[in-house]
């Protein structure tokens, strides 16, 4: 099998979790220039956007980084003449921070094509998929470009069929994890595996490298990890309390304060299942009932949850966490990184 760090030309095999919307130049540089690879989330990203990122990574580091797209699962809602009813059961949010109800969008995401032609022209060392398999023209084009592909996985169905279609290395990600559930062979509540049983069954399922996600937080789940299979590690929520983040203090203390077994899977903020804590906002919005299909509830969420994160509201944001918040203990990139590190067998 290639040696992961190998592949993706990375000195460490330790992977910064791409968090979509809550990525940072300056946390994925400070993983890349640890020696591991740096992921940036571009969920939502345009193609402008896009290359206005890269260049100020470029700027931060020259060393190898992972861009991270959401793939469509063709289960997605444009906006329609139902948009305005979405908008009214969220309207007392928008009213708490000072805003009407968003008038309907042109579109809720960008195009899959507009957002790869940016990334081809950004040529990163790798590019990394969730919420499916990508297509072979996909994986044709990044490695006729020199990218590597990484897909992910929440079963050891969904590693085989990645494998099979062409990617270089598969995340194995463990029910713990925080954010977005990604799975796209079945639905999110009939693929919650945890990573103890996942992991060792995907690493015998595969040939190509696989990283573990999900409740790695220390040189422990470290040290496991790689005692089950795996040949490199995906780390999240211990990166998100630390000072290069993108999360905000709000968010930071809910980390902190968050028992492991306190965090709820919910599709309250965004219309499909996610990992996080469990504030106001997610209790009201489940016992409406009211939660509009993805993505139109994510971009109607996203409208008073920008609001909320800007002035440090946390009962009104999305607070991903997974469920190893309580050993989130760092509080530089760095230290996290180096704590990762010593788990690592030699």
């Amino acid at each position: 099998m290639t040696d992961l760090r190998e592949l993706l030309g990375i000195r460490h095999p330790i992977v910064l979790a791409p968090f979509g919307g809550l990525s940072s130049v300056a946390l994925t540089a400070a993983v890349s220039e640890a020696g591991g690879l740096g992921s940036y989330g571009l969920y939502g990203y345009d193609g402008e956007r896009i290359a206005r990122t890269v260049a100020a990574l470029r700027e931060a580091t020259d060393a190898p980084f992972a861009l991270n797209i959401w793939l469509p699962t063709g289960d997605e809602i444009a906006p329609g003449p139902e948009h305005d009813g979405y908008a009214q059961a969220l309207a007392p949010f928008y009213a708490e921070v000072g805003m009407d109800a968003p008038p309907r969008p042109d579109r809720y995401l960008p195009t899959l094509d507009e957002q790869l032609d940016a990334i081809w022209d950004a040529a990163p060392a790798a590019l990394s998929v969730v919420f499916g398999a990508p297509s072979a023209a996909l994986v044709e084009e990044a490695h006729r470009r020199g990218i590597r592909v990484i897909g992910t996985a929440t079963t050891v169905a969904e590693a085989i069929a990645l494998e099979q279609g062409g990617v270089d290395a598969v995340v194995a990600t463990g029910a713990e994890a925080a954010g977005h559930r990604v799975s796209f062979l079945k639905p999110a509540e009939q693929s919650l595996v945890g990573l103890f049983s996942l992991l060792p069954q995907v690493a015998d399922a595969v040939s190509v490298p696989v990283i573990a996600a999900g409740g790695i937080a220390d040189r422990r789940g470290v040290a496991a990890a790689f005692a089950l299979g795996a040949d490199g590690v995906q780390v999240g929520t211990s990166f998100l309390v630390t000072t290069e983040s993108a999360a905000n203090d709000a968010h930071r203390a809910a980390i902190r304060s968050t028992a492991g077994d306190e965090s709820v899977l919910t599709r309250a903020m965004s219309g499909r299942l996610s990992r996080g804590a469990a504030n106001r906002v997610v209790r009201e919005i489940e016992a409406s009932g009211a939660i509009a299909p993805f993505p139109a509830q994510n971009w109607l969420t996203g409208r008073f949850r920008a609001v909320a994160g800007e002035r440090g509201l946390g009962e009104l944001q999305s607070l991903w966490l997974g469920q190893s918040a309580p050993l989130a203990r760092g509080t530089a990139a760095s230290d996290v990184f180096a704590e990762l590190l010593a788990g690592v067998p030699a």
